[in-house]
């Protein structure tokens, strides 16, 4: 049996035997990242929508896709970590192309320097 103090006696802010103080700067803290890497996926979909094919090289659109999925990746897992599940909507609302989406969670091998033999 479990003897709880009268809510007259509790501290303000702590209600139901859990810190709502805590709880209520993690949620804050969360949302927060979750705003920051949707800032990220907006920058990484916009430098690839305004890449030129005709004035740079097709390494630098791989490399733009790469970024792009990297950001994505990143923020689908905030809003997983928040309870956000369903990426549909994020998918439309940021406009984020199907190559990106085919890229999600893939690690690609770095580039390395000439290996001697």
């Amino acid at each position: 049996m479990t003897i709880r103090p009268p809510q007259s006696l509790s501290p303000r802010g702590v209600t139901g035997g859990g810190l709502n103080v805590l709880e209520y700067e993690l949620m804050a803290e969360r949302a927060d990242a979750l705003g920051r890497h949707g800032l990220k996926v907006e920058t990484a979909i916009a430098a690839l929508s305004g890449f030129d094919a005709d004035k740079q090289p097709p390494q630098e659109r791989h490399r733009l896709l790469d970024e792009a999925a990297d950001a994505v990746w990143a923020f689908l897992i905030q809003r997983e970590i928040c309870g956000l599940r369903d990426s549909r909507d994020v998918v439309r609302r940021y406009g984020i192309p199907k190559e990106v989406m085919a890229r999600l969670g893939i690690v690609r091998r770095r580039q390395s320097r000439a290996e001697p033999a």
